[in-house]
């Protein structure tokens, strides 16, 4: 057996798999929902948009080199 036909053969598994689900379908919908939601607020509040606060529109790059270097 090649491995090219081990894979088309594993991938067929899990499509066919995930074609018949009935509830296993609504489970992971809402899995994705929650971790959807969880990463938006996690984005919004633990990682706020530092460089477009502190830098000059246009001179972002600059900012960030000031910073990696340490000089000011």
């Amino acid at each position: 057996m090649s491995v090219k036909n081990i894979l088309c053969r594993v991938a067929d598994l899990y499509v066919d798999g995930f074609r018949n689900m009935t509830l296993g379908r609504t489970l992971w919908a809402i899995i994705f929902l929650k971790l959807l939601i969880v990463l938006v607020v996690m984005k919004l509040l633990f990682f706020p948009n530092f460089l477009s606060a502190n830098a000059e529109e246009g001179k972002e790059a600059d900012f960030v080199m000031q910073e990696i270097s340490g000089r000011r």
